[in-house]
């Protein structure tokens, strides 16, 4: 498949051959929601900890004495029906990750991608570099060619001018092609590609 090649200034700049291998398979939802919700649980810091009656500070005392006071035997104030005892079974320390084979990841990427051209919102510029690191130019360049919310991927570094003025716009995303996701991609609007982010992931799925 082909696809028109833009500059930053809106202007034309030829067009590039896509390879249907990669932008032009049939998107298949549930390959993309299980990589999704790999990415999302491995995020997870899994820090949640709550204290189990080992671990509450209460006094061992026994509250009252065995018999003789109507009312059902208790020891100490750790139990989990008094107010400040353990939790029973509560949450501790955790990797919330699953696993997912690697080819089933290269696979979802490859559907991301091609849900982003089938539904036309993939555009390939020739570079994205700029002279000075200027968010007002950018977001006036952006604005042209109609980038709101966007992901930017761009070959093995995004150059630094154009990171910096990135950084300060809204919903703008910028990624070298090693950082690409399927989570990144299906949250924004638009896809932008250079086109060194396009040989880049076809010669990584060669």
């Amino acid at each position: 498949m082909k696809a028109a090649v833009k500059t930053l200034d809106a202007q034309s700049a030829g067009e590039m051959e896509l390879s249907d291998a990669i932008f032009g398979l049939e998107p298949r939802k549930d390959l993309i929601h299980r990589m999704v919700r790999y990415q999302l649980l491995k995020r997870m810091a899994g820090t949640h900890h709550a204290q189990d009656r080992s671990e509450v500070t209460v006094t061992g005392k026994k509250m009252y004495k065995q018999k003789g006071t109507g009312n059902a035997r208790h020891g100490d104030k750790s139990v989990p029906q008094w107010r400040g005892g353990g939790k029973v079974f509560g949450p501790k320390p955790r990797s919330h990750a699953i696993d997912l084979p690697k080819k089933v990841r290269a696979l979802a990427l490859k559907h991301a991608l091609s849900s982003k051209a089938k539904s036309e919102t993939l555009v390939v510029i020739d570079k994205c570099e700029i002279k000075d690191a200027k968010t007002k130019e950018l977001k006036s360049r952006f604005a042209k060619l109609g980038f709101g919310s966007v992901l930017i991927i761009d070959g093995a570094q995004v150059p630094e001018a154009f990171a910096r003025a990135a950084r300060n716009l809204p919903n703008v995303d910028v990624l070298p092609v090693a950082g690409i996701n399927v989570y990144d991609i299906l949250r924004h609007e638009k896809l932008v590609l250079t086109k060194a982010a396009v040989e880049a992931l076809e010669a990584r799925f060669k």
